[in-house]
């Protein structure tokens, strides 16, 4: 019996169908791998050993469990494991974030689609409830015609119709001792502040949590200008404070730390960077079309007196906010290839070191969908600190509920 096949029956799938699925081969491919036909990557050993690991790890190991709501690619979920979190639900609706994210995570359980499609009883008991949960503007005029006909409105009135419902309703109906939502910084000036009102009111007197805001940037950790904001609730009152936040000096870390260097020290990495010293492929390089019309863009707006403009960039830079367009012509980050050249935009893979991932986490998609989902994604580093301040009181308010359900 091969390596592979000793790791296939101890990761206990139940078909050949559910391992071509999960470790992305035909069929025949296992096949050929469990009867010692072929030898497999390094990488595909690697991703068995680590379902392996992920499937004997017993509960009693962790220290708290917590789902993933509007998971994208899993960059919150990053963030509380490395605090001993269990993650025992996961719910994302875009089909090619389910890819990468099951790429990099080897529970080998289904994600859960439409978190609106999904009852509160369907999802597992959990201490923490995470979620990235999306911005929408929040209609009150029911509320207030309601107000103005004398008839009462319920919880649910303010918030009906918006994502932000959905994690209302699964906290009224599991009480977790904690939740972390995050969003963009402009949450709090939405709607001239009358959104952020509402689920401030919503979490804190109507759910009775206790609310600790902070926006925090990523600049701190990585080099991009990226400010987002944290909303960390616990059911119970407790000592946190943002003060024991560990931020690092910004700008510390500069662009030079996430290119490829391009010098060898690199393995060449796909179609990303390509002969024996990973220089960056030419298919990143902007076209002189586009690269003029950029040039000419930025021209007729700063004759305008607006900023608007494509954001160029050398190892020194500290880095725009990437964000999910970055797709379409990269103006956002441009990296300057030197005088008389076309800049060229950032490779997936720059773009996940550009947002704290390791490099072994893998990307599985087309170019299109990964600058999508990085651009989506949570600065790991930042939440892996709002995780780590957060965990001792998670396991405190978890442990006193624990002592009354006794008594």
């Amino acid at each position: 019996m091969n390596e592979f096949e000793i790791l296939y029956q101890q990761a206990g799938f139940s078909s050949v169908a559910e391992a071509a699925d999960f470790l992305g081969y035909s069929e025949k491919s296992i096949y050929r791998y469990k009867g010692g036909e072929e030898k497999p990557r390094i990488a595909t050993i690697r991703a068995l050993q680590g379902l392996v690991l992920v499937r004997d790890k017993s509960p009693s190991q962790t220290s708290f469990t917590f789902i993933d709501l509007f998971a994208g690619i899993g960059g919150l979920r990053k963030a509380f494991e490395t605090q001993g979190g269990r993650c025992v639900f996961t719910s994302e609706w875009d089909r090619f974030a389910q890819q990468t994210y099951h790429a990099n995570f080897l529970d080998n359980r289904p994600i859960a689609g439409d978190i609106t499609q999904i009852d509160a009883d369907e999802i597992p008991e959990h201490n923490v409830l995470v979620a990235g949960f999306p911005c929408q503007p929040f209609s009150i005029a029911g509320v207030s015609k309601k107000n103005a006909l004398g008839r009462s409105h319920g919880f649910d009135d303010e918030t009906q119709g918006t994502l932000f419902f959905d994690v209302l309703r699964i906290l009224k109906h599991h009480r977790p001792e904690s939740f972390l939502l995050e969003n963009v910084k402009n949450l709090r000036s939405h709607d001239n502040g009358r959104t952020f009102e509402v689920i401030r009111r919503k979490l804190e007197v109507e759910l009775g949590y206790e609310l600790h805001v902070k926006v925090i940037d990523a600049q701190h950790f990585v080099p991009q200008h990226r400010e987002r904001i944290a909303l960390v609730g616990f059911r119970e009152g407790t000592r946190f404070s943002w003060d024991n936040l560990n931020l690092p000096e910004k700008s510390k870390v500069r662009i030079g730390n996430i290119l490829h260097p391009e010098d060898g020290s690199e393995k060449p990495e796909g179609h990303f960077t390509e002969g024996t010293k990973g220089r960056v492929s030419d298919k990143y390089t902007l076209s002189d079309k586009l690269w003029q019309y950029l040039v000419d863009y930025a021209a007729k707006h700063k004759a305008k007196g607006n900023g608007f403009g494509y954001g160029l960039v050398d190892s020194s830079s500290i880095a725009r906010t990437l964000s999910a367009r970055y797709y379409k012509d990269g103006s956002e980050i441009l990296v300057s290839r030197g005088k008389g050249k076309n800049p060229r935009r950032l490779t997936p893979r720059e773009c996940a070191r550009l947002m704290g991932y390791d490099d072994d986490f893998r990307i599985p998609v087309s170019d299109t969908q990964a600058y999508k989902q990085f651009g989506n994604s949570v600065a790991v580093p930042v939440f892996r600190e709002v995780a780590r301040i957060m965990t001792p009181h998670v396991l405190r308010v978890a442990e006193k509920g624990s002592d009354t359900k006794a008594a």
